[in-house]
Order: C-alpha cells, then sequence, then structure tokens
C-alpha cells in the first residue's frame, strides 16, 4: 500500500426493496436512479483522492451495497463485524477477502452484534452507538481489541436513528458534526457543529481528503462550509429510502 493512499471499498446495489427498515416507512426505490447516484457517488470519491474499489452486487444480500456495516478499519487492526440484522450476517465472509491484508484481522463473535454505522473513530477515541443493531457484548469485544493499540472505547445509548453515524459524524480529530437533538454532544468531548433544525438527517458525512460530502439539508452543508471546510453536495436520495447516509456506501481507509 502506498503512504498516505486513500482506500473506497464499494458495492454496487443490488434490490433495495428487499432490505431491511427500521424507524422508516418503505418508499420504493428507483434502481435506475440509484445506480446512477452510486455512480456519482464513486466519481465523486475518486475526485477526492480516493482509489475506489467497485464490487459486485449480491443477489442474495440486498442490503450489501452498505459495505459500512461489514467492517472497521483501522490502521493497526480490521474489525470484521456481527451485523445486528441475522439477513446481513452472510455479507461478512464476500467482504473479508477485499479487506487490507497488511493488518491483523479481529471478527465479532456471538453473542455480540454490532453494523459498522454505528461505529465513529475520532483520533484515538471510539465511540460505538448501542442501538437495535449494536449490543454491549460486541461493544466490550471491540474495546478489548483496540485496546493494545492505544484506542479508547465509549459505548453511546441511542433510541432515534438507526445508527450513531445517523446522528453524528465526525469533521475532524477535534470536531464533531451532531445531531444534538438526538444525541447530547457533550459525549463526545470534542467541539462540534449542531445540524439545522428541520434537517433531522444532516449529522452524517462524509470526509475524504480535505473534501467534506453531504447529503442532506442545505442550512447544514452552510454551516459546514463556513467553519472552513470544502463541501460537496451528493444526491443519495434512493439510498435514503433504506434509512443509508453517506458513510454506509463506503469503506474508506
Amino acid at each position: 500500500m502506498t503512504a498516505g493512499t486513500i482506500h473506497a471499498i464499494t458495492r454496487l446495489p443490488g434490490f433495495l426493496d428487499r432490505g431491511e427498515l427500521t424507524h422508516i416507512d418503505r418508499v420504493p426505490a428507483d434502481m435506475g436512479r440509484a445506480a446512477a447516484q452510486h455512480a456519482a457517488y464513486r466519481a465523486a470519491l475518486e475526485r477526492a483522492g480516493a482509489r475506489v474499489t467497485v464490487l459486485p452486487a449480491l443477489a442474495d444480500y440486498p442490503d450489501s451495497c452498505f459495505v459500512e456495516d461489514v467492517a472497521v478499519i483501522l490502521p493497526q487492526l480490521v474489525i470484521l463485524t456481527r451485523p445486528g440484522a441475522v439477513s446481513r450476517q452472510g455479507e461478512v465472509a464476500h467482504m473479508a477477502p477485499h479487506l487490507p491484508a497488511d493488518r491483523p484481522h479481529f471478527t465479532v463473535t456471538a453473542p455480540g452484534t454490532i453494523d459498522g454505522g454505528d461505529v465513529m473513530v475520532v483520533g484515538r477515541d471510539i465511540f460505538i452507538g448501542l442501538t437495535l443493531r449494536t449490543n454491549a457484548a460486541a461493544v466490550a469485544q471491540a474495546a478489548d481489541a483496540v485496546a493494545p493499540h492505544g484506542y479508547r472505547v465509549t459505548g453511546v445509548p441511542l433510541a432515534d436513528a438507526l445508527h450513531l453515524k445517523t446522528a453524528v459524524s465526525a469533521l475532524a480529530d477535534d470536531l464533531v458534526l451532531v445531531n444534538a437533538d438526538w444525541i447530547d454532544p457533550q459525549v463526545f468531548g470534542r467541539r462540534h457543529i449542531a445540524s439545522a433544525p428541520g434537517e433531522p438527517f444532516a449529522g452524517n458525512s462524509l470526509t475524504v481528503g480535505n473534501t467534506v460530502f453531504h447529503a442532506t439539508g442545505a442550512e447544514t452543508l452552510a454551516r459546514i462550509a463556513a467553519a472552513g471546510f470544502a463541501v460537496e453536495y451528493l444526491d443519495i436520495s434512493e439510498f435514503a429510502k433504506c434509512e443509508a447516509g453517506l458513510t454506509c456506501l463506503s469503506l474508506v481507509y
């Protein structure tokens, strides 16, 4: 691996309308539009400096384009998750061969369940959402696995969103973007930018290189830009019908 190279693993969308839903009602997805949005997403990551890997769709796993949930990639360690939805647990084996082989792999085991969307890494702090998909047993396993590498793990109870990163995302090691109606920003012990009122899903963003991508909320996007970031809007509205945010669609490392 070339030092400083940004990698992004993605997977083409398959049958989104058969995927899991927890907090929203099902609205049919336009798969042609979803494919175009995914292509635009990949192109944006490349513009931001990422080397993008594109994996084929998995017909038996309609949520498998949400690759973030099956692994957490740290510079020192790869964590293979055990997704909270049983229908998604088979995705992990399909992703494992494509993960970086230059560091150890740790696999979460039963009774632990954890989705990568619940894992936010900010510097040496790892915040893990305690949600319907991620439980305390998995948080404990992850904490034990990363402790030798100098990371601190904090479990964060969350009831109003599918994943932690639906409500909060890292803009920098000392700054997070957060929906303060869903979670207390003080939990993270850092400076924060609050998403704008009336833009509930605007706490999710994706930083690649020097660019912050944002998918929802014009006022929140303006707040990020006002903090000095280069911001780019990306339309992933078809994936949002499946409770997805920008971070869901790639594994960036």
